[in-house]
C-alpha cells in the first residue's frame, strides 16, 4: 500500500467517523427533542387537568354557596315574617287593652284576704273556680310589651340559629 492509499484511508476512517458521530449527534438530538416534547405534553396535559379541577371545584362551590344564600334567604324571610306577624298580634292586644275588648287578670294567691282581714270582693272574680284580680290597664300594656320583647328575642334567636345549621349544613 502505498502512501496515498493509506492516506485515503485514513481519510475514509476519518470521514466514516465523522459521519457516524454525526449520524449519533443528529439521532440522539432527535431522540431527545422527542422525550422533550413528550414530557411537554405531558406537562401541558397535568396542568389542563389542574386547571379544569379547579374550575370544577369552583363550579361546585358557586352552586353550593347560591344554594346557601338561597336557603338563608328562605329562612330570613320565614322570619321576618314570624316577626311581623308577632308584632302585628301585640299591636292587636294592646288596642284591645286600650278599647278595654280584653282585660288582664292574675290569679290570686290568697283570696281569702291576709292577715286577719276581709277579702275584698270589688275587683276580683271568680272564673272557673279561681280567684282572679284584674290588673290595670296601665300594666296590662307594660306586660304586653316586656312579653313582646320576649317574642321578638325568641324570633331573633330562632333566625341565628338556623343561620347556624345553615352554615354548618353546607359544610357537611
Amino acid at each position: 500500500m502505498s502512501a496515498l492509499g493509506a492516506r485515503g484511508l485514513i481519510g475514509a476512517l476519518v470521514l466514516g467517523l465523522a459521519l457516524g458521530a454525526w449520524a449519533a449527534w443528529a439521532w440522539q438530538a432527535n431522540r431527545y427533542g422527542e422525550q422533550l416534547a413528550a414530557q411537554a405534553e405531558a406537562n401541558q396535559r397535568s396542568r389542563e387537568q389542574a386547571a379544569v379541577a379547579v374550575i370544577d371545584w369552583q363550579e361546585r362551590q358557586q352552586v353550593e354557596r347560591r344554594a346557601l344564600e338561597d336557603r338563608l334567604q328562605v329562612n330570613d324571610e320565614t322570619h321576618y315574617k314570624d316577626l311581623r306577624n308577632a308584632q302585628t298580634e301585640q299591636a292587636r292586644l294592646r288596642d284591645r287593652l286600650a278599647t278595654a275588648d280584653v282585660r288582664l287578670s292574675v290569679l290570686l294567691a290568697a283570696p281569702g284576704g291576709g292577715g286577719g282581714l276581709p277579702a275584698d270582693t270589688g275587683g276580683a272574680g271568680v272564673d272557673h273556680g279561681e280567684a282572679r284580680a284584674e290588673l290595670d290597664p296601665a300594666h296590662a300594656q307594660r306586660i304586653i310589651a316586656i312579653a313582646g320583647d320576649g317574642d321578638q328575642g325568641l324570633i331573633a334567636l330562632a333566625a341565628c340559629q338556623e343561620y347556624v345549621r345553615g352554615l354548618q349544613a353546607s359544610k357537611e
